[in-house]
């Protein structure tokens, strides 16, 4: 048996830009946060070119020069500053606004500018910039003021516009043309009621943007949208499932897109041989059930992607497209080649648990989906099982890798992840199921996995933990409160224990966002107060592990302290930890392994 420090320094390698040269940029957590790395070939030794002790949430490859854009926040303050770095090293401080937030919006084609959405004039709200490549803080050029929530979605083939997106919130989005030099928005979807626009790109010659969407349907697919008229026409649906993201080369019209099939990737690329009519080079087959990230190489020659599955830890791959096109329908995962290696710290990969995929009714006779996975060797009768329940809550549960799951597997506790109501994944009914007044409803979805779980024959349905992230963290609480009788344990990770406080205080650009979906002060009030779980700590009799990050904006810490305090003056044995320099979330690696082994020796003594 391997500690807990070996499986929580499995690396990852992700979010893959390709430079004109063919150099691969990559993120890569070898030093414990997320740093800029490359390559110039497969399987060669990685350069590693940034060295700070924040993570770097992303780099973008310029179009015309081996240089790079990344962002990085400061103790995880999500205010992301953009920052240049050079081929030979040098980084230069592209925004140097420490208070805002920083939304990368994508080189223009020249490589001569780019644009961001940023928070700096007022904060609640975004505006569109565009700034000259070697220009700084100060220098950019305010070209739009937003009302909302605005990000970029990249640069026309001539460099005349961007794409703009607003998001209402989760579930709602609209889709804009802005001419950058006269600031003219133009909207392409006026629409009544919630409406997704994602993933929204220009198509070649700039007549069009291609995206996903659900405007008319139930599910996600993909779509069209004339730049001048606003016309939406299909291109592929999605069926049952979502066509969940697109990737567009607009030089090529090499393209493509995912379906989301029960939480699964499957992957399709082709080229668009006219407007609606695309030439599919058939299926792509990878390493792992979860790929992303698509970034197209010069001349669309190939594209990185990363890929990762519970068996696979991340890593980034390249695809040569017409290896691509001649394999068609007979492509296997050996068309895609693996450029990284991020290491599994010596665990042999066939020891990982593979998860099932199952399903089980609830309180309305809905079918819940979730995954199971159940140590080897399990005894019959025996086995604790941790109910992981994911945040969002317009989020999903997907087979990607973890390393805390595969030690908590290790160590013979079970871990069933169920995808309750108000999940993404299973179309728009679904995810609006537990919406405002109907939230409680997911929370029953959790009481209703328990019976399920009481029924299989390995589980000792005396030892269930809950534990939860985020929004998952707030059905965490609320399911302690719920049933609490049936729990053994509880982890609250960054969870929201009242909602009142935490739409007062969450951060200005996202109140509005999760008003739409929780319910707002002004309207719900009465109702948010009475299913907080902090004015239903009564009836918590679990002991309670509560974890946080002093500097998160989204759900802010004095949720942790007034759940931990409270739960604490009313005899619940309670531990609660705090990161000084950590967010929504734990990302430093001598942070997760202190917060974990903690975390593992808490369920060690009460599960």
């Amino acid at each position: 048996m391997y500690d807990i420090e070996r499986y929580l320094t499995i690396r990852s390698a992700y979010g893959a830009s390709v430079a004109p040269d063919g150099t691969v940029a990559f993120l890569l957590d070898t030093t414990g946060v997320a740093q800029v790395w490359t390559l110039g070939e497969p399987g060669a030794w990685p350069e590693q070119r940034t060295f700070y002790d924040e993570p770097v949430s992303f780099v973008g490859a310029s179009p015309e020069r081996t240089e790079f854009v990344f962002g990085m926040d400061e103790g995880g303050n999500e205010r992301t500053q953009l920052h240049r770095l050079d081929a030979d090293g040098t980084v230069t401080d592209l925004t140097a606004t420490p208070d805002a937030k920083h939304r990368w919006g994508g080189w223009s084609h020249g490589g001569g500018q780019f644009a961001f959405a940023s928070n700096r004039r007022d904060e609640a709200v975004f505006d569109i910039y565009v700034q000259a490549r070697d220009g700084t803080g100060t220098d950019a050029d305010r070209v739009y003021e937003g009302d909302g929530w605005l990000s970029v979605g990249g640069w026309s083939p001539d460099d005349s516009r961007l794409v703009v997106t607003e998001a209402h919130w989760s579930f709602d989005q609209d889709v804009y043309v802005l001419d950058v030099e006269t600031g003219h928005l133009e909207h392409l979807t006026p629409h009544e009621g919630d409406v997704r626009y994602l993933s929204a790109g220009w198509g070649p010659h700039g007549e069009a943007l291609y995206l996903v969407t659900d405007a008319g349907a139930d599910t996600l697919y993909l779509a069209r949208l004339d730049a001048e008229t606003g016309k939406l026409e299909t291109v592929r649906e999605g069926g049952d499932w979502n066509v969940d993201g697109v990737a567009l080369d607009p030089d090529t019209g090499l393209l493509v897109y995912s379906r989301n099939v029960e939480g699964y990737t499957e992957l399709t690329a082709g080229r668009l041989t006219g407007a609606l009519t695309v030439e599919e080079f058939g299926p792509l087959d990878l390493p792992g059930d979860v790929a992303g990230g698509v970034s197209f190489g010069p001349g669309g020659e190939r594209f990185a992607l990363s890929a990762s599955g519970r068996t696979a830890n991340t890593n980034v791959h390249v695809v040569d497209v017409e290896s691509l096109r001649e394999a068609g329908e007979t492509a296997t995962a050996e068309t895609a080649t693996r450029w990284t290696n991020a290491s599994t710290a010596g665990i042999p990969p066939e020891s990982f648990v593979e998860p099932d995929l199952v399903r089980y009714e609830t309180f309305d006779g809905r079918e819940i989906p979730a995954f199971f996975s159940v140590p080897e060797n399990a005894d019959v009768g025996e086995t604790p099982v941790i109910v992981d329940i994911h945040g969002g809550p317009e989020s999903q549960r997907r087979p990607s890798f973890s390393g805390l799951t595969q030690y908590l597997l290790s160590r013979g506790y079970a871990v069933f992840e169920p995808n309750v109501r108000g999940s993404t994944g299973y179309g728009r009914t679904y995810t609006h199921l537990d919406n405002v007044e109907k939230r409680m409803d997911a929370v029953k979805d959790v009481g209703a996995a328990l019976d399920w779980l009481a029924a299989h024959p390995a589980v000792d349905p005396d030892r269930f933990v809950a534990k939860g992230g985020s929004y998952g963290g707030f059905v965490v609480l609320a399911a302690l409160t719920e049933f609490p009788e049936r729990w053994a344990a509880g982890v609250d990770s960054v969870g929201i224990a009242n909602f009142v406080t935490f739409l007062e205080n969450t951060g200005p650009w996202r109140r509005e966002l999760r008003e739409a979906e929780y319910g707002s002060l002004a309207e719900d009030r009465e109702f948010l107060e009475r299913i907080s779980p902090i004015n239903n700590i009564e009836h918590i009799e679990a002991p309670l592990f509560v974890l946080h990050g002093a500097n998160d904006p989204r759900v802010p810490l004095p949720e942790a302290e007034q759940v931990a305090e409270e739960a604490r003056d009313r005899g619940v044995p309670v531990r609660k930890l705090v990161f000084e320099d950590e967010g929504h979330g734990i990302s430093k690696l001598e942070n997760r392994i202190e917060a974990y082994s903690q975390v593992v020796d808490f369920l060690d003594e009460y599960v």
